[in-house]
């Protein structure tokens, strides 16, 4: 699949694969001097890339698993969603959850990508919905008891 990637900055550095079955690609600040997170503070940090999807697909902005592990440094909305018809700078609000602030320097990989094909659904409102053995049972109802 070929994704157009506009730089918006000369300074923006293209998202990449660490491994070849790698499903996720890197995104990397695109800052001109290092930020300093402080511990339950959000910033927004610029990739300084726009990109063109397909219709049908989406991007998934999700947390690199070694900055959140060993930083505490992850999306503060969780998993970031870029439509496809969103043509606007693609920016990680990355939350501090330690308790020691952080720094992110330029292109310090932030975030990683992952493209998917989605549905929309159609929504019809009903009465009534079919039963299940499970039925309205959640939040841990599936688990050992």
């Amino acid at each position: 699949m070929i994704v157009k990637i506009k730089k918006l900055n000369e300074n923006a550095k293209m998202p990449t694969y660490g491994s070849p079955y790698s499903a996720g690609a890197d995104l990397y600040a695109c800052i001109e001097s290092d930020i300093t997170i402080e511990p339950n503070q959000t910033v927004l940090v610029k990739t300084g890339l726009a990109m063109e999807l397909d219709c049908g697909y989406v991007a998934l902005i999700y947390a690199r698993s070694g900055l959140a592990t060993k930083r505490g440094l992850a999306p503060a909305n969780k998993v970031g969603v870029v439509d496809c018809d969103y043509r606007g700078e693609i920016m990680v609000a990355l939350h501090n959850h330690s308790t020691e602030p952080q720094t992110v320097s330029k292109h310090e990989r932030i975030a990683q990508m992952v493209i998917t094909p989605y549905i929309t659904a159609e929504f019809e409102e009903a009465d009534t919905l079919s039963d299940t053995v499970r039925g309205d049972g959640g939040f841990g109802s599936t688990g050992v008891k």
